[in-house]
C-alpha cells in the first residue's frame, strides 16, 4: 500500500525517492516509511500485510509521528552536546532507532524535515546505509 501526499509539501519525485532509497537498503523487512514535518506528515509506503486500510494505517502512524516530532525540539540540545568544549565530544547527532520486540522505529532529521520508518527485527548495520541514502534525498529536495 502506497499513499498520495496530503498533508506536506513534499514532491512526488522526493517521496519517490526516499521509499525507493529505503526498500533499497533494507529489502522486505521495510515496514513503513513516513515523511514529517513540524505540523504535518504523510505516509508514503505501508507494507501490504500489515493494516487492513489506508485509514488504519494512517491511523497508527499518527501515533508514531507525535511522539517522533520531539526531534525537532531536541535538536538544539542535541547540536550543543556534540560542540561541547569539556573533551566530551560525541559528534553531530545521526538518528534514533528504537529497538521493539519484533521490530524497529527509525527517526531522521534534516532541517525542518524528517522520515520515520519501521523495519522488521534484522541487523542494525543497514540502517546506517539507509540514513545515508535518506540523508542524500532530504538535502536535494
Amino acid at each position: 500500500m502506497s499513499t498520495e501526499s496530503v498533508e506536506t509539501d513534499i514532491g512526488s519525485d522526493t517521496a519517490d525517492s526516499l521509499v525507493s532509497a529505503t526498500r533499497t537498503s533494507l529489502g522486505d523487512t521495510l515496514r513503513s516509511v513516513v515523511y514529517f514535518t513540524p505540523s504535518g506528515f504523510d505516509l508514503l509506503y505501508v507494507r501490504q500485510d500489515l493494516y487492513s486500510s489506508e485509514d488504519a494505517a494512517r491511523k497508527a502512524k499518527a501515533q508514531l509521528v507525535d511522539l517522533e516530532r520531539v526531534g525537532f525540539a531536541e535538536e538544539p540540545v542535541r547540536t550543543a552536546l556534540a560542540h561541547r568544549e569539556t573533551g566530551s565530544d560525541i559528534g553531530q547527532y545521526e538518528f534514533t532507532v528504537r529497538f521493539h520486540e519484533n521490530g524497529f522505529v527509525v527517526r531522521v532529521i534534516q532541517d525542518d524535515a524528517g522520515v520515520l520508518f519501521t523495519a522488521d527485527s534484522m541487523d542494525v548495520s543497514a540502517f546506517e546505509e539507509a540514513i545515508s541514502a535518506i540523508r542524500g534525498v532530504l538535502r536535494g529536495a
